[in-house]
């Protein structure tokens, strides 16, 4: 694998994270599911049990955030390849979700929300030249909980573009 292979493989890897939180907070469920192989597998989610399959984990987590508001940040990856076509990275995250009506959470039992800091665990594959996620660990460092009656939130003055880079018929250049 060249350099610039290398560095074309790792942004092709960014935009695919920077996808998978972006399908996640805007409720774009069909084109979350398309980053995943079809034996992807994850762990640490409170949407989905250790070991769930892509199905399990996009029904877990439409269901879970059907009435939630979710903001989902990864900064600073950390990406190594295994060979020509799998990948691992790490990259530190923070998420804030909050219902809009009481649901019982095993993040913060009690509360009506949380902000969680921590670190996503994955392993990538490229499948017809395009990366996917084929592993999602999420391990915490800390959460803290939103108490009942935390100020509701209140949405911006526009509402996210769901095609707004025109990627509604095709993964784009470089796959992802």
């Amino acid at each position: 694998m060249t350099d610039v292979q290398r560095l074309l493989d790792i942004e092709s890897i960014k935009q695919l994270k920077s996808r998978y939180c972006r399908f996640i907070d805007t409720k774009q469920w069909e084109r979350l599911r398309d980053l995943f192989t079809a034996d992807a597998r994850f762990e640490g989610l409170g949407s989905a049990p250790t070991g769930a399959g892509v199905e399990e984990f996009v029904s877990g987590i439409s269901t879970r955030l059907a009435r939630a508001v979710a903001v989902h940040h990864c900064h600073t990856p950390d990406i190594a390849f295994v060979d020509a076509d799998t990948a691992r990275g790490v990259w530190a995250m923070q998420d804030f979700v909050q219902w809009l009506e009481p649901i019982e959470l095993r993040e913060a039992p009690g509360a009506q929300g949380f902000v969680g800091f921590g670190h996503y665990e994955e392993e990538y594959r490229r499948i017809d030249g395009q990366w996917k996620i084929r592993l999602l660990r999420l391990t915490r460092l800390r959460i803290d909980p939103l108490p009942p009656g935390a100020p509701a939130p209140r949405p911006g003055f526009l509402a996210a573009s769901s095609d707004w880079l025109g990627l509604q018929a095709s993964a784009g250049p470089g796959g992802g």
